[in-house]
């Protein structure tokens, strides 16, 4: 739980860009182990473990920012534009650590308050972690239903639209990818300092995590609106963890993980087409509301339209409503 709590900060990043903007960004892989390099570098060098993890979110913003550079002004492909920003962080990981591996185990992190009051690994601990991960979903639930942030999901959802009314498109992109990889990289930094080493080879797939736990969530849960949604993509991060965590505990070898989690996203993709979610609105339906069944007599409804008599419209009892108001 604790593990799933952590990372939900890089599956409400995840969400950002492949739900809100509708981005496939990879820069992901990337940018978590930049967050976890830069605040593993710092907090050896003897910088307090909360500003060092402040650094790693800058250092995150700045891998989203290049990519949306890369894609807006550059007219890069989006998905090829991450995977560059992804492939160049490799060597700039390596530069920040100056090493393949570094190692916590000495140092004090944001973590160590917990561990030496024997909190890491209780109810304590999860408690802070969900009063973590609260402030996280309620500050970007904010953001989204501000002016800017309903620019960026009108965005996502018609970029030629809001375009047409004066929107920047390409500063909405680069804000949303920056914001998406300063989260990614904020989880980069906590994991690091929670398993006690940062390792230039910790974000390889979690792309694939991040969407597990967002899609997982989002097919349970549903995506009604933006408190919805942003709470499945919390959930599905623990989900997700509980799973392999009972994956290992049944026997499963740890080399079969990346396969597993390949098939939580398959199975959470089908999800909602399966038969027994679809009778469940909140779920199946992804918030889409069931007809309204109309009362007896309204003839709004395209059959009863057709059933009108001929003489429909003319002031009779039989008089359709969409007639009544084309008179009006």
């Amino acid at each position: 739980m604790e593990l799933g709590l952590i990372y939900a900060a890089m599956a409400l990043g995840v969400y950002l860009t492949f739900k809100v903007l509708n981005f496939p960004d990879l820069t992901v892989d990337g940018s978590f182990t930049t967050g976890g390099a830069t605040a593993a570098s710092l907090i050896i060098a003897g910088v307090n473990p909360f500003l060092a993890t402040l650094a790693a979110i800058g250092a995150g913003l700045v891998a989203g920012f290049i990519t949306g550079l890369l894609h807006t002004k550059g007219g890069i492909d989006g998905l090829l534009a991450g995977i560059l920003t992804m492939i160049g962080l490799w060597s700039i990981n390596l530069r920040i650590m100056g090493a393949a591996n570094l190692s916590l185990l000495r140092e004090d992190t944001v973590f160590t308050p917990l561990r030496e009051n024997m909190w890491l690994g209780s109810w304590v601990s999860i408690a802070i972690l969900v009063a973590f991960t609260l402030v996280l979903k309620f500050l970007v639930d904010w953001f989204l239903t501000t002016d800017l942030g309903l620019a960026i999901q009108a965005t996502g959802n018609n970029r030629e639209m809001i375009r047409s009314l004066g929107v920047n498109t390409d500063n909405t992109t680069m804000l949303t990818l920056a914001l998406s990889n300063g989260l990614v990289a904020l989880c980069g930094a906590l994991i690091a300092q929670y398993q006690g080493f940062a390792d230039i080879s910790m974000g390889i797939g979690l792309i694939l995590v991040g969407l597990a736990s967002v899609i997982l969530g989002q097919a349970i849960f549903g995506n009604r609106n933006i408190v919805m949604a942003s709470l499945g993509a919390i959930l599905g991060s623990v989900i997700y963890r509980i799973i392999i965590f009972l994956a290992l505990r049944a026997g499963l070898n740890t080399d079969d993980m990346k396969l597993t989690t390949a098939l939580l996203v398959i199975v959470a993709l089908l999800l909602p087409r399966w038969g027994f979610l679809k009778r469940i609105p909140s779920f199946g339906s992804r918030g889409n509301r069931a007809p309204t069944k109309l009362p007896p007599g309204t003839t709004d409804d395209p059959a009863a339209v057709h059933a009108a008599p001929a003489g429909a419209g003319t002031g009779t009892p039989g008089t359709t409503t969409a007639s009544a108001g084309r008179e009006g």
